[in-house]
């Protein structure tokens, strides 16, 4: 039986003192014996971690005493064994790299659509206003290319930081429809969705990403797996390891 409790969390929050709070988490998450990865930086922190399911919960807990981490969310899935083989605690530039320093999700998010109204529009073939709904998958094409959702635009990309450049050479093909990017866990989708409002894409982003959408309604609509950055390589919509 499944006994590692796996989660992943981002969370966009101004953090004055990253290089400082950096050796503090990581303190926390070795006493609490867990592995895996946690990025901070100005713009917030990204993290995935496995563990036995107190310690993690416990950790995340303490997180959110922080009035900065109070809007914290995980996502959870279980394995047989941890995908991580060591807790590694780093200060970036960016806790997810898109090198558009003006895009910044914590002054204000693009509108959501939950993953139940995302399976209702893929089910009638529009949104609820009748537009025409694109599906883009804002992951590098070796991601998508495990599994993504049925007929979703994939530009192709191979990092993140080269989004912004596709997007504005498929700028055309995208206005007057109604837009939702979608990635893993909701970060890149996130800033993505930002990005193409700004140059006049009605975009909204899927909230909680692939995974949340897996949790919430399950396969339906997607083909294929999920990649994932850990030694599970993917998951498939009950969030089981695969790879």
């Amino acid at each position: 039986m499944a006994s590692v409790l796996n989660i992943s969390a981002y969370l966009f929050t101004p953090i004055a003192d990253p290089a400082a709070l950096r050796p503090v988490l990581e303190r926390r998450a070795t006493a609490w014996e867990l592995k895996g990865t946690i990025l901070v930086a100005e713009e917030g922190i990204n993290l995935f971690l496995a563990g036995s399911a107190t310690p993690v919960r416990g950790f995340v807990d303490e997180l959110r005493e922080d009035e900065r981490f109070a809007a914290l969310t995980t996502k959870e899935s279980w394995s047989e064994d941890a995908p991580f083989r060591k807790m590694i605690v780093k200060h970036k530039r960016e806790i997810i790299r898109m090198d558009r320093p003006t895009i910044r999700p914590a002054e204000g998010r693009a509108p959501a659509v939950e993953p139940r109204v995302l399976q209702r529009w893929l089910a009638q073939g529009h949104d609820d206003d009748g537009r025409e709904v694109v599906l883009l998958d804002t992951r590098n094409a070796f991601e998508v290319d495990h599994g993504t959702f049925t007929g979703a635009v994939d530009w192709r990309i191979e990092k993140f930081t080269e989004f912004p450049g596709a997007a504005d050479a498929h700028r055309d093909d995208l206005l007057g429809k109604t837009v939702v990017s979608f990635c893993t866990g909701g970060i890149r989708c996130e800033k993505a969705a930002i990005h193409l409002r700004e140059e006049g894409i009605d975009a909204r982003q899927l909230e909680g990403g692939i995974l949340g959408y897996f949790e919430e309604v399950g396969g339906e609509g997607f083909e294929g797996e999920c990649f994932v950055f850990d030694e599970r390589r993917t998951v498939d919509a009950r969030l089981a390891p695969t790879g």
